[in-house]
């Protein structure tokens, strides 16, 4: 079948995805232990459709992900598209120098967690000794 879904199916789906909100007959959040949270990560380049969460991750010293909630507190959803409510700063770079160019949104806070959404950084961010990088409520996720 050629085409896509629906727009509205595409809202019900981000809002399912980062806010934890059930699509009424197709799917609900009634697991017994639903993810709270969901994990920001940095990549110095493209995970890939088949790459985990530590794909390409960032390894400056200091780094780690960072938990966003799975509610609208962290995610605001609108139409086919998702922005990050506050900005999402990550630690401080320790040592280390490198580019991030790819974030993702993913399920685990450490190890080879499974990537849900990945996409470019733009502007890229670089990270040396006392930098810490952050993504702002510019992010945004769009579901097509």
């Amino acid at each position: 079948m050629a085409g896509g879904k629906g727009s509205t199916f595409d809202n019900q789906l981000l809002a399912l995805i980062l806010n934890g909100t059930s699509i009424p007959g197709i799917a609900d959040n009634a697991a017994s232990t639903p993810l709270t949270q969901l994990f920001l990560s940095l990549h110095t380049a493209d995970p890939g459709v088949g790459g985990n969460q530590t794909s390409n991750e960032a390894a400056y010293t200091g780094y780690a992900r960072q938990p966003v909630p799975r509610t609208g507190l962290g995610f605001s959803v609108s139409g086919t598209s998702a922005t990050l409510t506050s900005s999402v700063v990550f630690p401080t770079a320790t040592g280390g120098s490198e580019t991030e160019v790819y974030c993702a949104v993913g399920i685990a806070p450490s190890g080879a967690g499974t990537i849900l959404y990945r996409g470019p950084i733009t502007p890229s961010l670089s990270v040396t000794a006392g930098v810490a990088p952050q993504l702002t409520t510019g992010t945004t996720i769009t579901e097509s």
